[in-house]
């Protein structure tokens, strides 16, 4: 019976070493973009992270995912992985030439986000907030379509409002004003919220509950939360910049899913794929994201399946 004990001892003592040897051969700079709106949850994830892996030093950089990606495409910049709020960015944008796969991983909402500061904030809900954006005495900001999902996303919300309450002309109206207070990204106007510059904001929900913000739920026929909803919400369209100077191009409304990929030239691809795997593991990254707002939709189909490396196709389908 010693003698079993002993064994066991020493096999589990091996793997313990063994463990902590491969947790101990990652090393060096991870480099990750990410959309504003994974700012807190990615902070956290990374803290875990490094109680794995000590030796990787993560270095996040969060911008407007269209920003984002166009420091790649554009700016040639050295990156491992990138995390987009709309998965759309990343099939758009980085493959086939940066990029192979995408998983969708997250959701989320557009809602009205405020604090208690805010002109008429005992007035506002979500029957009547558009007629609040509208009072002179009110000021609200949105994200740049050209440079953050969330923009583009809050003018497809507008013209999905306009049809839900039958106010025609509300779209226009309501995007033609208080355009000073427009964006690079989402995250940008909380900091004019707490400072008291604007009143309200379009804002994604999963911020509004990170920084303890109040904010309006919007019907699911605005929001584009609802699955379900995927044929009414192609009916909103945005124009934004394209991919080449001086050229346009028109997204269609969708549900919100959020993309995430390692590019085909990371240099640091041992320690992105240990990254990806904690990230999308449900007791522990995913863990992290629905606390913070952000529901998992692992898994979902992807077009590039056949292309994803064996330890994360169990975080995604065969499909489009």
């Amino acid at each position: 019976m010693r003698k079993v004990t002993f064994l066991l001892s020493a096999a589990l003592m091996s793997f313990g070493l063994y463990g902590q040897q491969k947790s101990n051969s990652l090393s060096g700079d991870l480099i990750i973009f990410h959309a504003g709106s994974l700012s807190v949850p990615f902070k956290e994830i990374a803290a875990e992270f490094n109680k794995a892996y000590p030796n990787v030093k993560v270095l996040m950089e969060s911008a407007g995912s269209v920003a984002s990606a166009r420091k790649i495409t554009d700016l040639n910049r050295p990156c491992d992985i990138l995390a987009s709020s709309d998965y759309g960015v990343i099939d758009n944008m980085l493959i086939p030439k940066y990029a192979d796969w995408n998983i969708k991983f997250v959701s989320n909402e557009l809602s009205i986000v405020y604090t208690e500061k805010a002109r008429l904030a005992d007035k506002i809900n979500s029957k009547n907030w558009y007629e609040l954006l509208m009072n002179k005495e009110v000021a609200f900001g949105r994200a740049d379509p050209n440079a953050d999902p969330c923009g583009y996303r809050t003018v497809m919300a507008l013209q999905l409002a306009e049809k839900y309450y039958k106010k025609q002309g509300l779209a226009k109206m309501i995007s033609e004003k208080d355009q000073n207070y427009i964006r690079p990204k989402e995250v940008d106007l909380v900091a004019l919220l707490e400072s008291g510059s604007i009143d309200y904001c379009f804002l994604y929900r999963s911020v509004a509950i990170q920084h303890k913000l109040k904010y309006v739920a919007l019907p699911d026929e605005i929001n584009l939360k609802n699955m379900k909803m995927a044929a009414e919400y192609a009916t909103a369209t945005a124009e934004i910049n394209g991919k080449e100077p001086g050229k346009k191009e028109t997204v269609k409304g969708e549900p919100m899913v959020y993309g995430v990929t390692m590019l085909r030239d990371a240099p640091n691809k041992p320690a992105a794929l240990a990254f990806l795997q904690f990230l999308l593991t449900k007791e522990k990254g995913m863990k992290i994201m629905e606390k913070n707002g952000q529901p998992s939709v692992l898994p979902m189909a992807t077009k590039n399946y056949d292309k994803l490396p064996k330890e994360l196709k169990p975080f995604a389908k065969t499909g489009k």
